[in-house]
């Protein structure tokens, strides 16, 4: 204050050369004032902008660290340049103008409130380069930090909205806080989503639930696709028909969610579809039929050991193997579930590590379902499904050589004609 005087009455001073009746209370020395004020701060941003705007991007251009180069394109440096206008308007107002002045007040307050905003704009965008530099690196694919950084955001934001309210009323940031609570139940249904989807943030992130990338699949909201961004209060998911879907973070903890990740990571993706057997076409194999089975490759090793081990079973139980109620038989069924399976595991497409099997599901009205249960060796959705597709119609187009019918409701015709006229 004691430098302010002196320099307010050599300004005062200086005018008085041009208007010699001027007095430092009159409203055209304010006018003067805020003038040469907001000229002074304006012109010291924008050389101060042209010179180190300049360095800057010659630093960064320079550099090899891409650090810096995030820094720049989320506007960082520029942001921080608002805080020299700022402090100017604040140091020349304190030198130019009387404190009791009204004038003075208002810019003092003004600059200030300026000053928040510049350092809150900084904040997000430091806030920005350190999540681009996080989804640049592999833990992303871990474990995002959108929602965090959002938390963040918003708390600066409500730090400097504190902040401003108490600058503008002249009451200390704390009285503000405690008069709050007892809007605590208002502010609880406003930030109901943002709170919810916090703690559901933190749970995510904490269990490794799910990243950005993962397929999931909500059947409630129709919603089977990838996870394209996590926030703190929505999650973006791009459907595969390219929609779009926007649903509450919290929802991924609270709704009955299917995670596609661990099919992702595994060795295959799983093949699980039957087709209905006719129960009209099942029967025993007669002679001819083994003949006819034994010379398929995939099989001819199984029928030749399930002949020698009935003819076995029928000599030590003394059963004579036409007797048809007491004799052990083959059937074309049981037979064809052999085939299949002989014939996945030699299929190069299936991978061979993991569970794999042809198994009979309870009989319905339907048929009898024979279900092949097994794992492609790629993943890929276009080459899974031609897998699955090849595989398939390789066994509908077999059936007719092991004696059997696949069920189909049009056909009821068929059902009822002997195989050997079809």
């Amino acid at each position: 204050m004691e430098l302010a005087l002196p320099l307010r009455d050599r300004f005062l001073q200086l005018l008085k050369q041009v208007l010699p009746n001027l007095t430092s209370d009159s409203v055209l020395y304010h006018l003067i004032a805020l003038c040469t004020i907001l000229l002074f701060a304006a012109t010291l941003y924008f050389v101060c902008r042209w010179l180190l705007i300049i360095q800057i991007s010659a630093w960064v251009k320079r550099s090899k660290n891409s650090l810096d180069d995030t820094m720049y394109s989320h506007g960082l440096f520029r942001r921080l340049l608002h805080l020299i206008p700022a402090l100017t308007i604040f140091l020349l107002t304190s030198v130019l103008l009387q404190p009791e002045s009204l004038l003075n007040g208002f810019l003092n307050k003004t600059s200030m409130l300026y000053m928040l905003l510049a350092t809150m704009a900084a904040i997000y965008a430091l806030l920005n380069t350190v999540e681009d530099k996080y989804n640049e690196s592999r833990l992303a694919q871990k474990a995002s930090i959108t929602g965090f950084i959002q938390v963040a955001k918003l708390f600066v934001a409500i730090v400097v909205l504190l902040l401003s309210v108490s600058l503008v009323i002249d009451k200390s940031p704390l009285i503000i806080v405690s008069g709050l609570t007892a809007l605590a139940a208002v502010l609880l249904l406003i930030f109901r989503d943002t709170i919810l989807g916090f703690v559901a943030g933190i749970q995510i992130t904490a269990n490794r639930m799910f990243n950005t990338g993962d397929w999931i699949q909500i059947n409630k909201f129709e919603v089977d696709g990838e996870i394209q961004e996590i926030g703190l209060t929505n999650v973006k998911v791009q459907n595969w028909d390219k929609t779009i879907s926007t649903l509450p973070t919290y929802s991924l903890t609270n709704e009955a969610v299917k995670n596609w990740r661990g099919m992702q990571q595994s060795g295959g993706r799983r093949i699980k579809r039957a087709i209905f057997i006719d129960v009209h076409s099942i029967r025993l194999c007669s002679g001819d039929m083994l003949e006819r089975f034994g010379k398929i490759r995939f099989i001819s090793e199984y029928i030749e050991q399930k002949i020698e081990e009935l003819r076995t079973y029928h000599k030590d139980s003394s059963i004579d193997e036409s007797d048809l109620l007491n004799a052990r038989r083959l059937t074309n069924i049981g037979t064809f579930r052999a085939y299949l399976e002989a014939y996945l595991r030699k299929h190069p497409q299936v991978n061979q590590s993991l569970t794999l099997m042809v198994r009979q599901l309870p009989p319905s009205e339907l048929g009898l379902p024979l279900e092949i249960y097994c794992f492609s060796a790629d993943k890929d959705w276009v080459r899974y499904e031609k897998i699955q597709a090849d595989i398939f119609d390789h066994v509908l187009a077999m059936l007719p050589q092991f004696d059997l019918r696949a069920f189909q409701r049009d056909t009821h015709q068929a059902a009822v004609m002997p195989i050997s006229q079809q």
